[in-house]
């Protein structure tokens, strides 16, 4: 862990830093979520339902006393979270390119679409697609910068 308050350095980059957030706003909304968990316990009848009101209590009280108790979990939350967003991403991101884009262009090629014309075509004398209607005036893309 870095020494410097409110970063972390992330196992997976080295020296790239995780900005935390305030301890003081991690307390209350930790507060926040274990009173909801009280709540469900307490609605549904459980005997265990002290348990996490106790600990929206002290996050409370934490949150308001000392925040700086809160840090090492902040931290913790925050390498948790980071972690998570590692392996999750990938996952997500792989279920969608072949459970979505993958069978689309399986389609797309069982029909014959070549929606950027890359077929060789020995007829064609130059494979320049024609604008209609033509494009910006040329004198409009000087010193574009």
């Amino acid at each position: 862990m870095s020494r410097r308050r409110g970063t972390a350095i992330d196992p997976a980059h080295g020296d790239e830093r995780i900005v935390v957030g305030s301890h003081r706003v991690f307390g209350w909304v930790m507060s926040v979520v274990t009173a909801l968990v009280a709540l469900w316990a307490w609605r549904k009848g459980q005997g265990w339902m002290a348990w996490p009101a106790g600990i929206a209590i002290a996050f409370a009280m934490a949150a308001v006393i000392a925040p700086t108790l809160l840090a090492p979990l902040n931290r913790a939350w925050m390498a948790l979270g980071h972690l998570l967003g590692r392996i999750v991403g990938p996952i997500i991101m792989g279920l969608i390119f072949f459970g979505v884009v993958t069978p689309i262009a399986l389609i797309a090629r069982l029909r014959g679409v070549d929606p950027m014309r890359r077929r060789f075509d020995p007829t064609a004398r130059t494979y320049w697609i024609e604008r209609d209607p033509p494009g910006p005036d040329p004198r409009t893309m000087e010193r574009q910068f």
